[in-house]
């Protein structure tokens, strides 16, 4: 049964995968020279031991072969399996394109995109608090698209994906690191087909001897792997307000990152589209807080 109250130990948990997200940009951008589809393919192929070591020193491997003789639970799958897979394409595209401010953008703004999705597939009410945040962010979006002259399309795609994933991720009745399983061995046959590829065209980069990149591949496993299921563990242990509240580390620390570090231009339109992201995420937070305190109250 799920804890009503946040556990120190769910605490530590959530907030370490949110800033092992939070670097994630600095092991991306190392590997920039390389194609954004050979680097997902390798981050789909390496999480495949990594996902099943951890079920089975769990003892879950039987969910996943109940899952696998599930047409149904195969099928629901293989759509989260597909939007994962394009949002981490876009993501890796983004950092090595020098566009992590706009990836930082569109994690932003994914919260709010999930309270709209609630809203318009499941006829959730919103609040008026919730109307203006989500009101702010798309003024926001915007702001941005007439400033530049073109759709941000790296924010909207990662916002369109990551919230579509979670949305049907809710319906896929398995649990989260044997549905993380099933989907990456799901994408396996094409990621192996599309590596095939490349390495018999000359072009792959895995096994040609440079050293550091051979490394950087092989870890994709562990930073696409680790981190979820750190977080599916932490997120059982607290309350979806606090979850709400953590969220926001990892693009704090991507904002940072490409401000700082890589070096991206914090324009005059970002510099009014950001603090208006903001603000509809302290009106958004402010008013999940206030759901979660009623139930005490009463």
């Amino acid at each position: 049964m799920q804890a009503n109250e946040d556990s120190p130990k769910g605490f530590v948990l959530a907030t370490t995968a949110y800033l092992m997200w939070g670097v994630l940009p600095l092991y991306m951008k190392a590997l920039a020279h390389i194609p954004p589809a050979e680097v997902v393919a390798h981050r789909i192929l390496w999480s495949v031991p990594i996902a099943g070591l951890v079920l089975l020193w769990t003892r879950r491997l039987a969910d996943l072969r109940h899952a696998l003789r599930t047409p149904r639970m195969v099928g629901m799958a293989m759509v989260t399996a597909a939007l994962i897979s394009v949002n981490w394409g876009i993501y890796v595209w983004a950092i090595a394109a020098g566009q992590a401010l706009d990836a930082a953008l569109g994690y932003y703004i994914n919260p709010l995109f999930s309270v709209f999705l609630g809203a318009v597939l499941l006829g959730e009410r919103l609040s008026r608090l919730q109307l203006v945040a989500v009101a702010l962010a798309g003024a926001a979006v915007v702001i941005l698209t007439l400033a530049s002259g073109r759709i941000p399309v790296v924010a909207l795609g990662l916002t369109f994906s990551w919230g579509a994933y979670a949305f049907c991720k809710k319906s896929l009745p398995i649990g989260p690191n044997q549905g993380f399983l099933l989907e990456v061995l799901i994408l396996t046959p094409p990621a192996i087909t599309y590596l095939g590829w490349v390495t018999l065209s000359g072009s792959g980069l895995f096994g040609d001897g440079a050293t550091l990149d051979v490394g950087l591949l092989l870890g994709c496993g562990a930073v696409t792997a680790v981190p979820l299921m750190i977080y599916a563990n932490g997120a059982k242990l607290l309350r979806l307000s606090t979850i709400g509240i953590l969220q926001y580390i990892a693009p704090t620390m991507i904002f940072l990152t490409a401000v700082l570090l890589f070096g991206e231009e914090f324009d005059p339109a970002r510099r009014v589209a950001f603090p208006m992201i903001w603000l509809a995420l302290v009106i958004y937070t402010g008013s999940m807080l206030r759901r979660a305190k009623r139930p005490a109250a009463g």
